[in-house]
């Protein structure tokens, strides 16, 4: 595996060359993030490791050019931002997932190699989409990386759908059992928490959730789900 350290702090970079090399990574450090960036256009890799803090250009900014043009190449960011809002924004600005400092360097060539076979997975079509909903601590993993910043109310609409894969359902029968009989607003508010879930736990290429014309939404028949 080809990868691109985008990384300021020289610790850091000399913690993971020493344990890159021993799972046989080929790994290019660069300290800037302009550079960084201009790597990135010059060359092709196949994970992208790139840090929030960084010179000339941050690593947020980073991120999203590179998004501009490539949409495959997956990116981990490395941060000491551990607030559940600038998650998201890693996450929202194109970023496959994020490493909180400090950080085990094993943790992160874990996290690596589960990226890793998930983008073979999903190049080959072999792998299931894998779901977890926790009813008690209300979290939500899709193939093990958490969905961050789902309200209450977005919530509570995916554990209604995982809980019926396949099935369609009207606005109306979703208001009534999402929502409740006491509701008073329309099927328009449907439309907006659905596009927003969308959003949220989706990919371009996997919806999850469909909308069945002149009828309804339903949850990919094609995802795994586990419920606790």
């Amino acid at each position: 595996m080809d990868i691109l350290v985008i990384e300021d702090n020289e610790s850091v970079c000399s913690m993971l060359e020493m344990f890159f090399m021993k799972e046989g990574f080929q790994v290019t450090f660069i300290s800037n993030g302009l550079e960084g960036y201009k790597h990135v256009t010059q060359n092709k890799y196949d994970m992208i490791i790139l840090d929030w803090m960084l010179p000339d250009l941050d690593g947020i900014t980073v991120c999203r050019k590179i998004r501009e043009t490539d949409k495959e190449t997956p990116i981990i960011m490395l941060t000491a931002k551990d607030g559940e809002s600038d998650q998201v924004l890693g996450l929202e600005m194109g970023a496959d997932d994020y490493v909180t400092k400090p950080f085990s360097p094993l943790a992160l060539i874990a996290r690596i190699k589960a990226i890793w076979r998930r983008k073979s997975n999903e190049e080959d079509g072999s792998g299931n989409v894998i779901i977890k909903v926790n009813k008690e601590t209300r979290e939500v993993l899709i193939d093990d990386r958490p969905v961050l910043g789902l309200t209450p109310k977005e919530f509570d609409l995916l554990s209604f759908f995982v809980q019926h894969p396949k099935q369609v359902f009207s606005r109306e029968q979703i208001l009534q059992q999402v929502w409740g009989f006491q509701f008073y607003g329309d099927d328009r508010t449907v439309d907006v928490h659905i596009k927003r879930l969308r959003r949220k736990i989706g990919r371009d290429s996997q919806p999850f959730l469909h909308t069945v014309w002149g009828v309804g939404y339903k949850f990919d028949e094609t995802v795994v789900v586990h419920e606790n």
